[in-house]
This record gives C-alpha cells, sequence and structure tokens, in this order.
C-alpha cells in the first residue's frame, strides 16, 4: 500500500478472508456489516475501507457484483499474522469467548485428533503414508508426504530361503518398516544350512547398517582377504544379498526420494476451469516434479512451516494452489504439506503440518515410542 494499513482495514480485511474461507462467496459492506461486526460498523464505513484496500491491491473483483473478495496478496498478510504470531490471533480483539482460550482448545482438539490416527503404526514409509492421509482429511487439499532417499534405510533383518535350485527368495527389511523381496538365481546351488548361515552372517555384522555401506564393506573385506572372504562369498551368497539393494531400487533412486500422496479428488470440485484442472492434475501425477517443488521451497534445515501463494512460477499446473509445507525428520530429512486452494482454513492446515513433523521428529528420536491404543 502508499500509505500503511490502519487497524480498522486490517480488521476489516482478516473478516472479508474469514468469511470468504467460509462461504466461498464474494463479500458486500452490508453482509459484512451485519455478520462479521454485528452492526458495530457502519456499512458506509465498510464499503468506503474496502475502495481503499481494493485500491491498494488487497481486494478484487470477480464479476460486476458489488462483493469482493481477497487477493493473493491478502492471504499472504493473513498467513504472515498466523506465523509470526502463532498464540495470536488475526481475529477482531472483541471476539468472544477470549480468543487465546479458543485458540488452545482447537488446538489441543486437533493434536488429539492427529495422535489418534497414528496409533499403532511403526515404519517410516507407514507413518508417512498415513500422513499424507491424514492431512487431506484435515484440508481441503491434497496431503503430501515426501520420504528419504532409499540409500539411507538401515538393515533390521535379511531372510534366504530356498526356492529351487540356485534360485533364492531374499527378503530384506529396513528399520523403517519396508520389506524387499527378489527371487536371486546363483551361479551354483546353496542348500538352506548355507542359506541359513549366509543370513545370520548378515544379520549378525551388518544390523543397523546402511544398505550402500554393507555392500561397500563386503567388498572391502573380500579385496582385503581375499582368500578368507572369497571362500565365504562362493559357500555363501552375501555378495548376492547385498546385491539385492540394487535389484530392487531402479537405477537412480538413491537421489530419489518417496512421494505419498492423498486427496486429489478434494481438488476435482474446485471452480477451475477444465484445462486449468487438467493441468493441476497432471501435475501431481509428476511425482519426481513435486519433490523439485517441495525442494525448492521448503529448507530441512529450518523448522518452520513454509506457506507458498506463487507455485506457478514452478510448475504453471500449480496455479491457483497453495502449498503450506515443513520439514520433518523420519529416517533422514523428509518433507509433510497440504497442495491446496487458497481458500481453506490456513490456522488449522499450518497447525495439522507443524504438529505433524514434530510427531513424526519425536517418533523418529526414539523421544516418544510409536503411539499405542
Amino acid at each position: 500500500m502508499a500509505k500503511p494499513m490502519t487497524s480498522r482495514q486490517r480488521e476489516i480485511l482478516t473478516a472479508i478472508i474469514e468469511t470468504y474461507i467460509s462461504t466461498g462467496e464474494p463479500i458486500s459492506s452490508g453482509t459484512l456489516a451485519q455478520t462479521a461486526f454485528a452492526n458495530t460498523m457502519s456499512s458506509a464505513t465498510i464499503r468506503n475501507e474496502m475502495a481503499e484496500l481494493a485500491e491498494s491491491g488487497f481486494l478484487e473483483q470477480p464479476h460486476t457484483s458489488a462483493g469482493r473478495i481477497p487477493s493473493a496478496e491478502a492471504f499472504r498478510i493473513y498467513v504472515s499474522q498466523l506465523t509470526s504470531a502463532p498464540n495470536a490471533s488475526p481475529n477482531r480483539p472483541n471476539t468472544s469467548p477470549p480468543y487465546p482460550d479458543a485458540f488452545h482448545a482447537k488446538r489441543e482438539a486437533l493434536h488429539a485428533q492427529i495422535e489418534t490416527s497414528f496409533i499403532g503404526l511403526a515404519g517410516a514409509s507407514v507413518l508417512l503414508e498415513r500422513t499424507s492421509r491424514v492431512l487431506a482429511s484435515l484440508s481441503s487439499g491434497v496431503g503430501l508426504a515426501i520420504g528419504a532417499a532409499a540409500s539411507t534405510d538401515l538393515l533390521e533383518h535379511i531372510h534366504f530361503s530356498r526356492l529351487a535350485q540356485r534360485r533364492v527368495l531374499a527378503v530384506v527389511v529396513t528399520r523403517s518398516g519396508t520389506v524387499r523381496d527378489r527371487v536371486l538365481t546363483l551361479d551354483h546351488d546353496l542348500s538352506s544350512v548355507q542359506l541359513e548361515t549366509s543370513a545370520n552372517f548378515l544379520n549378525e555384522h551388518f544390523r543397523g547398517w546402511n544398505i550402500d555401506r554393507v555392500r561397500n564393506e563386503l567388498a572391502r573385506r573380500i579385496a582385503h582377504e581375499r582368500t578368507l572372504y572369497q571362500q565365504l562369498s562362493e559357500a555363501h551368497p552375501a555378495a548376492d544379498a547385498t546385491d539385492l539393494w540394487s535389484r530392487t531400487v531402479p537405477p537412480g533412486a538413491e537421489q530419489q526420494q518417496t512421494v505419498y500422496i492423498d486427496g486429489v479428488v478434494n481438488l476435482i470440485g474446485l471452480p477451475a476451469d477444465r484445462d486449468r484442472l487438467r493441468a493441476m492434475l497432471s501435475a501431481l501425477e509428476e511425482k519426481q516434479r513435486l519433490v523439485e517443488i517441495l525442494n525448492a521451497y521448503v529448507d530441512t534445515t529450518e523448522h518452520s512451516v513454509r506457506v507458498v501463494f506463487d507455485l506457478e512460477h514452478q510448475d504453471p499446473g500449480m496455479a491457483g494452489l497453495v502449498l503450506i509445507a515443513a520439514p520433518a525428520q523420519i529416517s533422514g530429512d523428509s518433507t509433510v504439506a497440504i497442495l491446496g486452494p487458497k481458500r481453506m482454513n490456513y490456522e488449522s492446515a499450518i497447525n495439522a503440518v507443524s504438529y505433524i513433523a514434530q510427531l513424526l521428529h519425536r517418533i523418529d528420536i526414539g523421544d516418544i515410542a510409536p503411539l499405542s491404543p
């Protein structure tokens, strides 16, 4: 604005934003005077202030009716108030009951709802998958969770089972709860006893190790004590076992991240034209593109929630959508996020993203055990 926004203008703008979020309809001065201000402020006064707000770019007029809707810049100001003073409300100061009490009660109820949704779950992949579902259900948008690169996972247990001559089923269980199985074709046949011995060797020496590190360490040992470990590799499928990782994960997966998406159907009801909606859905299908967008906006070294309104700069298909995201620590660097329309409950969405990120980190470091019934 050419001049600072007055407290009354800020109050009116907040009321317009919250009414628009609630109804989805353009707001007129008369409606605002009756509903948001209970006739404590005249319609003429509100109309004059709305004219100044519109002139400054905070309100838009979608059609020729008298109603106005908030602009993207207005939403930025509103969200800035929520994120800069999380225990204060952008609402009118005479809200009754006192806002801090209502805020804390609503926040605690949301946290309890989130914790209930994670009861009985363990393992990074399961927790991240549930995260996307919970965030979608709590918002009017899409829930996203981006998991750590596959190569960062740690070995928990490996098992070999003889299927036929020179054919072995290898099952790898990681610390995050991921289970991978592959049928290996060996150069020579091995008995069930030899397979069991090989599995015991790997489980005893390499439990808790990064999978790539297991493979590299075995290669180092074989090179260092070629005779002894050559006999080991010939007698046991240790080399084949560690090669399971490269066979299981597609080439380049060490640099990729797993993307969990839920709630795409929430976007179907958006008042967008067919071409824009098709572009949005196409962008969501390109999961690697989502990883790039999140990495562009979310700094994993920070702990704060980021709200981004200009996603179309990264991908035209994201025009009209808002990203609310936060870094999380669960078996490595991860990100949890909501992707939704500008008209959403920002207070609830920001709170949900922030709390789930904290919850995943507490589980990851063992500050709390996976929630149980």
